[in-house]
């Protein structure tokens, strides 16, 4: 949808009436994963890389809190090589990060937002 409609305030709201408080929400800026190294901010270096002793922001958070909500804002906007990993949590309810740990996301509501298609929606306001 457009700008400004309430997309992350909904999954805010949804946290907070799920898991009783809204910082249970993990909120990704997708336009900050156009790269495709920038998988490894989400789940962590492999061994041998620069950052291997760094956690994953993605499967760190989830890790340290298995009850939340998770979304991925402007989807569109991320590298090819990041859907995979977006498939994998969706396929399997679980990632493995770059230390070999498993993440278990059977316990998140995972939500992507895009703005794909909102000039068409904004198109036909002027219609009505």
């Amino acid at each position: 949808g457009p700008t400004g409609v309430g997309k992350t305030e909904l999954a805010k709201t949804l946290a907070e009436l799920l898991f009783g408080q809204d910082d249970r929400m993990i909120r990704f800026d997708m336009s900050e994963f156009q790269e495709k190294h920038t998988v490894a901010r989400l789940v962590g270096a492999p061994p041998g890389y620069v950052g291997y002793d760094e956690a994953g922001q993605l499967t760190e958070k989830v890790r340290r809190n298995p009850y939340s909500v998770v979304l991925f804002d402007e989807v569109e906007k991320a590298h090819p090589d990041v859907f995979n990993t977006l498939l994998q949590i969706l396929d399997d309810g679980r990632l493995t990060d770059g230390q070999g740990r498993t993440v278990d996301f059977r316990h998140c509501v995972v939500i992507m937002t895009s703005n794909i298609g909102a000039h068409r929606i904004l198109a036909h306001e002027g219609d009505a």
